[in-house]
Formats: C-alpha cells, sequence, structure tokens
C-alpha cells in the first residue's frame, strides 16, 4: 500500500516559494519596464508628435501599422509576467498582497489579450475602409485629426456607409483606450509592488 508524501510536498511548494535567482527577476524586470515603456510612448507622445506633424492619411497609415504590433506585444510581455510570478508564488502559500499582484497581472493579460485581438484590430480595419471613401471625396491630406472638421462632418451627413463607419470607429476607438488605460493602470500596480519590494536602490 502506498502512502502520500506529504513532506516532499511541502518541500516543493517551500522551493517553488524560495527567492527567484537573478536571471528571472531581471526578466521580468525587463518584461515590465518593456511594457510600460511601450505605453507611455505610444499612449502620450508618439500619437500627439504625430498628428501635429502628419497628414490623417498618413497618421492613420501608421497607427493601423504600429498599434497592432504594440498590443500583441504587450500582451506577450503581460503574459510572461504573470507566467514567472504564478510559478514563484503557489496559491497556497500567497499572503494577500501576493494574491492581489497575480490578479493585477492576470487582469493585464486579459485585457491586453481582448484589445489585441479584437478592439485594436477592429479599429484599424475600420479606419482603412474609412480612408478609402475620403480618399474618393478628396480628403484626408489635412494635417491633423482635428482639422478641416466642417468637411468630414459633412461627410458624415451625406454617406451613410461613411456615417455608419464613423460610429463603429468610434466605439472601437474608446473600447480600445480603455483597455489601453487599465493595462497602463496595472503595469503602474505592478512597478509599485516591485518598488515596495527593493531592498536597496
Amino acid at each position: 500500500m502506498h502512502t502520500f508524501d506529504h513532506s516532499g510536498m511541502e518541500a516543493g511548494r517551500r522551493l517553488a516559494h524560495q527567492e527567484p535567482v537573478y536571471s528571472v527577476k531581471l526578466l521580468q524586470l525587463l518584461l515590465l519596464s518593456t511594457y510600460w515603456g511601450m505605453q507611455i510612448w505610444v499612449t502620450f507622445i508618439s500619437s500627439f508628435v504625430m498628428d501635429n506633424h502628419l497628414n490623417r492619411h498618413t497618421y492613420g497609415f501608421i497607427q493601423s501599422r504600429l498599434v497592432p504590433f504594440y498590443l500583441h506585444l504587450g500582451s506577450a510581455c503581460a503574459f510572461f509576467n504573470l507566467t514567472i510570478y504564478a510559478v514563484h508564488h503557489p496559491s497556497d502559500m500567497m499572503n494577500d498582497r501576493e494574491s492581489f499582484q497575480i490578479f493585477i497581472l492576470f487582469v493585464a493579460v486579459s485585457v491586453a489579450a481582448v484589445n489585441a485581438q479584437w478592439f485594436g484590430q477592429m479599429t484599424s480595419e475600420i479606419m482603412a475602409d474609412m480612408h478609402l471613401v475620403e480618399q474618393a471625396c478628396g480628403l484626408g491630406q489635412d494635417i491633423g485629426q482635428s482639422s478641416n472638421r466642417e468637411a468630414y462632418a459633412k461627410l458624415c451627413q451625406t454617406d451613410a456607409k461613411y456615417r455608419h463607419l464613423s460610429g463603429r470607429l468610434w466605439l472601437y476607438r474608446l473600447l480600445s483606450s480603455l483597455c489601453n488605460l487599465c493595462c497602463i493602470v496595472c503595469n503602474f500596480c505592478s512597478l509599485s509592488y516591485m518598488a515596495e519590494n527593493l531592498t536597496a536602490l
């Protein structure tokens, strides 16, 4: 008759909960900082710079290539961050702060994946369809997204297809932006957690 080795199981749990090696900590820091840096750059810097210097269609073309890559790379960083953390923090040995941290990482992975696979992709596709309609009407070469509003408003009034696309673009952009903001907040919480656990600068 076989006996269940509780001591071996406990030893395995302790081993999994041991301080991770330097390379693992470095990898997690690189993943988190890479994702955070991309978020700040794409959300708050590059978008505003391009909006003020590029015409509407050039800006849209670059965004349609840049944003999907950013979203997929971000979701991969979030996934590996969660995996590394979960491996070194067994669920039955986590305290409340560690449980909250793994929840934050899980939310970041889920939201980033939805944004990459659905909202971000739909935004790019709808924008491309709108650009075709605008090109046919001689629009899209004006600098900045906020310039020549009257012409685009008139196009919405006279073209039912464009009006429908514009409404869908507004919705998917809003959803994608909310997902992106959620991931920024999650990564800020993760950075705060790591800062709390630093023993020295």
